[in-house]
């Protein structure tokens, strides 16, 4: 398990710069071992870009980050043909954008309309890149790391559904508590002593990416039992027909989970299981992460927005009713 040694160690060492917020970082962890995007939601200030950026830090890896605004382009992400001329001749090039690194952060994503979020489309689900009519494959190490702002505030555009099922996760992250808010403090008065030491800079220690792929090869490997199967299913079906269970919760609920959501399921939940040393699968795994993964899947009905009733108070309603097999 020399891998997961080193996945724990990167775990611990974004953790040190990343206070009373260990639920993102496990998430992060996650979303890398899954081979899949997450989507983090939060207020400013929350420590969602310097989450990524740490990630890059101590992973041997290209970071890009876009920042989106209302007057984005999507060539301004995905690149776009330039013409040279050269020796008296001219010819058209692909000059690549920001979207061909190995971490992207899109930085708020909703403050871009959805012509500029479906630039990402293709690439978050194909991993390519298609411009001109010809397709440029993205890096093997590929993740999306999009932030947002919650909804309500001015200024920001929902994300479509078509996008948000290709996010694996949608993370929310909260305030810290009182000691880590102390603990972020001593943090950031450390860093800036640091900045202006006239000490060398200390030499970050880079994971090579190898050992991610080695570790997904081992998450591969994790079983699923047919008790946990079914259980995962049931999770799912029950957003699709609640009825089967509650009068109540069928009112809550307008469209259920897509089969990306099943899959995505089993991925996370795998990778958790790998990540506690252990080469199966519980439905504690499964009940650690489903709000995470079928969070920005569901569609809500007129009543729950009314109500006042979250995506997350349906899915702990659907887990309350839904017994493992």
């Amino acid at each position: 398990m020399a891998a997961r040694d080193d996945i724990l160690a990167l775990g611990k060492r974004i953790g040190q710069s990343i206070i009373g917020q260990e639920a993102m970082v496990e998430r992060l962890l996650l979303g890398l071992l899954a081979n899949g995007h997450l989507l983090v939601e939060g207020l400013p200030g929350l420590a969602k870009t310097r989450a990524i950026k740490s990630l890059a830090k101590n992973l041997n890896s290209e970071l890009s980050r876009v920042q989106f605004t209302p007057d984005l382009l999507p060539a301004d992400i995905t690149g776009s043909e330039i013409y040279f001329s050269e020796g008296g001749k001219g010819k058209f090039k692909f000059q690549q954008g920001p979207i061909f690194a190995n971490l992207i952060l899109a930085d708020e994503i909703n403050r871009a309309p959805a012509k500029v979020q479906s630039a990402l489309l293709e690439a978050m689900e194909e991993r390519q890149v298609t411009v001109g009519g010809k397709s440029y494959k993205l890096p093997d190490l590929f993740m999306v790391m999009a932030t947002q702002n919650p909804i309500e505030q001015e200024g920001t555009y929902p994300l479509p559904e078509a996008q948000l099922d290709r996010f694996l996760m949608h993370v929310e992250v909260g305030y810290p508590d009182e000691a880590s808010e102390a603990a972020i403090m001593r943090l950031n008065r450390d860093e800036e002593n640091a900045a202006h030491s006239d000490n060398a800079a200390v030499t970050t220690e880079r994971l090579d990416p190898n050992a991610i792929f080695d570790a997904r090869k081992e998450i591969g490997m994790v079983t699923v039992s047919d008790p946990v199967e079914k259980y995962m299913v049931a999770l799912v079906f029950a957003t699709r027909y609640p009825d089967r269970y509650d009068k109540d919760l069928a009112k809550l609920l307008q469209v259920g989970v897509s089969p990306r959501g099943i899959i995505g399921l089993d991925k996370v939940a795998r990778s958790r299981a790998w990540l506690q040393g252990r080469n199966y699968v519980t439905p504690d795994d499964v009940k650690a992460i489903v709000n995470d993964v079928f969070r920005h899947r569901l569609i809500l009905s007129y009543e729950a927005h009314a109500s006042g009733t979250g995506a997350d108070q349906v899915i702990d309603r659907i887990t309350d009713l839904v017994a493992v097999s």
